[in-house]
């Protein structure tokens, strides 16, 4: 019996022991495990939060053109800000020109033939002529004059007839300007805007993907 109340009072100074080092918790106010558990984590104030993601980005690389040389370069300059970097370049793009009228002697297939007709053309009065000697379809013709409008050029052909110069002919040709565009690439919403902001101020210009 002896044995039995010694090992009991030393079974419950045990507890008590642990229970005042906070070994077993505080069961005041009717503290439990699931509502201590809950207090810890206070459940009711965790909020869900997204990771930040990257901006959204706009067309992979976008082509803003075509400008004359002086137009490329103030487009260039307010494009500055942006600081694009490696992500803008530009390339120059052979755009075609307005048609100008060439009234000329067909190629005459040599120097001295062109030489010779020279001649001709001078002694019936014609003294504005060209003899064409780079290398092109139109090596050793005679260019009589080039106009903008045709009107002009019908005109002149009209005047060399009365001379008697019956080999002019009147043809249209086109002609080719260089202008540059600029690629921009990775650009974002904000950057997007501000290119196509400062691309209206420039007349006739077109936005297109890189080709």
């Amino acid at each position: 019996m002896m044995k039995f109340i010694f090992w009991s009072l030393l079974c419950i100074n045990g507890v008590l022991l642990a229970y005042s080092q906070g070994m077993l918790g505080h069961f005041k106010d009717n503290e439990r495990e699931p509502a201590r558990m809950r207090n810890q984590l206070n459940a009711n104030k965790l909020v869900l939060v997204a990771a930040p993601g990257p901006m959204a980005l706009d067309a992979a690389c976008i082509e803003v053109g075509d400008f004359a040389l002086l137009d490329a370069e103030r487009f260039e300059a307010r494009l500055a800000p942006l600081a694009l970097g490696d992500r803008q370049s530009r390339r120059n793009v052979v755009a075609p020109g307005p048609a100008t009228h060439v009234v000329y002697v067909a190629p005459l297939g040599s120097k001295e033939a062109a030489e010779r007709k020279a001649r001709e053309l001078k002694a019936l009065g014609v003294n504005n002529y060209f003899i064409i000697s780079e290398d092109s379809p139109m090596k050793w013709a005679i260019s009589l004059g080039v106009f903008k409008s045709e009107a002009g050029a019908q005109a002149l052909l009209a005047s060399l007839v009365k001379q008697g110069v019956h080999s002019a002919r009147l043809a249209a040709r086109g002609t080719q300007v260089y202008k540059v565009a600029f690629q921009l690439q990775d650009l974002d919403a904000a950057a997007r805007q501000t290119v196509d902001d400062i691309a209206s101020s420039f007349a006739a210009l077109e936005t297109r993907s890189c080709k």
